[in-house]
């Protein structure tokens, strides 16, 4: 029977949600000490600089590799950090960081040992996913276990078409995948840049006072380092 408010839930006692509210704890009480004013500040708003747009990979937690503070970056994360030009969730995400946060850079973010890439990348060599990338066709089945209009298997459809184009199914594995992820941030940023609130935004960069950027980056789990593609695009783009 699902757990009403005031009553105690006995699946928390448990690792590692117990914890993780004892961490909370520790974590909230220690930044009272060092700084006593924090929690109020933040609670007034926010003013990110960046909107982040990475894989929900429980391996690549944007603040803590980047070292950044609470309200520092807006952050918008999926399977294999993908911008889908008809997914309300990722556009409402970008509007608002833009338009309503004002920040100055979108930076997407593709990681090293990405799941969803190499399930795109083992089905690119299969025949049936030939056939349809050949064709078009949406009838493309990333994971062959699932049905094609399972929701990883739709999300995954466009990188899987990606990694049939690039045709590197007879590259060495980790060379493909590595190519694949990087191409993969290639294509999220211009997808980016097709998008009617970026391009207001570079149009408007003079008579706004300031410029909104666009950037790739890949993470490295194997190091904890992130490395920037130098794809970077701004209002000269528009």
């Amino acid at each position: 029977m699902p757990q009403t408010q005031g009553h105690r839930d006995d699946n928390c006692d448990s690792s590692p949600l117990r914890k993780m509210l004892s961490s909370n704890e520790a974590w909230a009480e220690e930044r009272r000490k060092s700084n006593p004013t924090c929690f109020e500040r933040m609670a007034a708003g926010q003013s990110p600089h960046t909107l982040w747009i990475g894989c929900a990979d429980s391996r690549v937690p944007e603040s803590i590799i980047t070292n950044s503070q609470p309200g520092e970056i807006f952050v918008h994360r999926n399977i294999a950090n993908q911008v889908h030009l008809h997914d309300d969730n990722t556009l409402s995400v970008i509007e608002y960081a833009v338009n309503h946060l004002g920040v100055r850079h979108i930076v997407v973010v593709g990681h090293s040992n990405c799941g969803g890439a190499a399930a795109s990348l083992a089905a690119a060599t299969s025949p049936e996913v030939s056939c349809c990338a050949q064709n078009g066709s949406n009838c493309l089945q990333t994971i062959p276990t699932l049905p094609p209009d399972n929701p990883i298997n739709k999300w995954l459809q466009q990188l899987t078409k990606l990694a049939f184009s690039l045709g590197i199914s007879t590259a060495p594995k980790d060379e493909a995948l590595s190519l694949l992820i990087e191409e993969n941030v290639k294509g999220q940023v211009e997808n980016l840049s097709k998008l009617e609130v970026i391009r207001d935004a570079w149009q408007n960069a003079e008579a706004q006072g300031k410029e909104l950027w666009i950037h790739g980056w890949v993470y490295e789990i194997e190091t904890g380092l992130l490395s920037d593609l130098n794809i970077s695009r701004g209002p000269s783009a528009a």
